[in-house]
């Protein structure tokens, strides 16, 4: 199946390849061929790593000054099937008989599906740390040997081979943007598993994790950490410069995670297996420098019930039937004593007084952990149309250093406020996200608010952002919602006497309804024409 990419944007690849997968899909429910399509980027992925490093050992081994160097063909070849010339740079070990270039030749074969699910067994179990995460559930019925066999020469293609010799990312891009759009697809449930990117990626650069331990207790497919490691590089980092931890608690989407980081060689630990990060926390004696987070909004039935006295609640017992004060402060639990931590909430939890919110936000504020706020644009989400906010919280305000990168100006006593409802653009005709601009507006006030070397001094700009004290706060009953604080956006000024204006106004008005008049007229003398004509 050819795939054209004469386009040189990114983009032209994966709307093609999304296009053709989806074709295939014929009545197959998203949520499960979601599975199968990114099993299958997976396997391509591993197996063309793989096949670089091998031809690579090739190359070395015919070269006389190499110390790879080897004379006879057969010890070439031996060379060539050594486990160890692979997993020693990190490369899976793709079994002999199981690799992607085995199963084209075979794509047009009836009993493909259990080619496929036999090639997973094998590399998980010549790979221990895939253990348990790839899809075997290709030989099922509704799969058939069509659309299986289609997809292997999807992503055969030879045009997609050619940009992966290029960048072996492509297929990682392909991987993200299959998510987004089958997060897209299945609606709420999808959600679950992905977050916006660009709504990941203004709360990275707000964050900035330069350097330290990276905590996300609702990982989903793991957005959060890819973003984070393309913000390393970015600043000239090393992938070794963060440590990865996490938590998720459906076991498909857990599995998601562990694939999407391995595609882009990022060593997480998301615990031995999914778990729910209230009730079975996996990493209790985290202590993490940046938590970063979107978990589910206002889940009731989070186990309020089995977790009454818990030490992570030093702010007030959260409510049972809503998680949200529940997650910041499990999140507060896990940071470091110079740590920052930011999530995405919805709205609610800004202004909320039931269950005790208010107490625990009242305590939070007078605490001085909350260090900003940000209200989102609403249709960012695919899950939802609710409004939602970010809130930035650290136990480090005073003025201490959140990085060996940056120092940090003293706003002790003082909340940001950022109104960012306006900003955000029409992607679909459902859903909006984050420009670039957008991104480095909000993240540029928010650094210069915290006075990082290299900024701009910080203004108030009303109708969207101020910094506001405490004691303002407390006179609005410790409301967040930024809407309070940041005002209007000052109006145009407009000199123009009264009266004046009435009198224009008035005139616009009368020429109007002349003009009106004259077109009425206009139309009705080419309908009497007609009826002349063929009365």
């Amino acid at each position: 199946m050819a795939v054209k990419t004469t386009k040189t944007a990114a983009a032209s690849l994966e709307d093609a390849l999304w296009a053709s997968a989806n074709q295939l899909r014929s009545s197959m429910d998203a949520a499960e061929y979601k599975h199968v399509v990114l099993g299958l980027i997976f396997l391509k992925y591993v197996s063309d790593v793989f096949e670089r490093q091998r031809l690579k050992l090739d190359e070395l081994s015919r070269d006389e000054s190499s110390d790879y160097f080897t004379p006879t063909d057969a010890a070439r070849d031996a060379m060539l099937e050594d486990r160890d010339e692979y997993t020693g740079d990190g490369v899976f070990w793709m079994p002999e008989g199981h690799r992607w270039d085995d199963l084209r030749k075979a794509a047009k074969q009836a009993d493909i599906g259990r080619r496929i699910d036999d090639a997973m067994e094998a590399i998980e179990r010549e790979n221990p740390t895939l253990k348990g995460v790839l899809p075997k559930n290709y030989s099922r019925r509704e799969l058939t040997p069509q659309t299986l066999g289609g997809l292997i020469d999807l992503f055969s293609n030879e045009n997609l081979a050619a940009e992966e010799h290029e960048s072996l990312d492509v297929l990682g891009r392909v991987f993200e943007y299959m998510l987004s759009k089958f997060a897209s697809a299945e609606g709420k449930l999808g959600g679950e598993f992905f977050t916006p990117r660009s709504v990941v990626k203004l709360m990275v650069d707000m964050l900035e994790p330069f350097r330290g331990r990276v905590y996300d207790p609702a990982c989903g497919s793991g957005g959060m950490f890819v973003q984070a490691d393309r913000f390393v590089k970015a600043h000239n980092g090393q992938r070794n410069d963060i440590s990865v931890f996490g938590q998720e608690q459906n076991p498909t989407t857990w599995r998601l995670a562990k694939m999407n980081l391995a595609l882009r060689g990022i060593e997480a630990n998301l615990g031995p297996q999914w778990g729910d990060s209230f009730t079975n926390d996996q990493h209790p004696d985290l202590r993490a420098d940046f938590v970063i987070a979107n978990p589910p909004f206002n889940i009731k039935g989070w186990g309020a019930d089995r977790l009454a006295g818990d030490a992570r609640w030093k702010y007030g017992m959260p409510p049972a039937n809503n998680a949200n004060f529940a997650w910041v402060q499990h999140m507060l639990h896990h940071l470091a004593p110079t740590g920052t931590m930011a999530t995405v909430l919805a709205n609610g939890s800004l202004s909320s007084q039931s269950g005790g919110e208010g107490d625990i936000r009242r305590a939070l504020v007078e605490a001085d952990l909350v260090e900003c706020i940000v209200s989102l644009p609403g249709q960012l989400f695919f899950t939802t149309q609710i409004p939602v906010c970010l809130w930035f919280l650290t136990k480090d305000k005073s003025g201490k250093q959140v990085s060996t990168e940056r120092s940090q100006r003293s706003r002790a006593g003082e909340v940001l406020f950022i109104d960012a409802r306006m900003l955000g653009s029409m992607v679909s005709r459902t859903n909006k996200e984050l420009t670039e601009a957008d991104i480095a507006r909000i993240a540029d006030t928010y650094h210069a608010w915290r006075g990082e070397p290299g900024e701009q001094p910080y203004e108030d700009v009303p109708g969207f952002c101020a910094s506001v004290t405490l004691d303002q706060i407390a006179e609005h009953s410790h409301v967040l919602t930024p809407g309070r604080y940041v005002g209007s956006e000052a109006a145009e000024a407009d000199d123009e006497p009264l009266d004046e204006k009435i009198a224009r106004l008035k005139a616009e008005v009368r020429t109007g309804f002349e003009r009106r008049a004259e077109l009425q007229d206009r139309i009705l003398s080419v309908m009497d024409s007609l009826e002349v004509e063929h009365g």
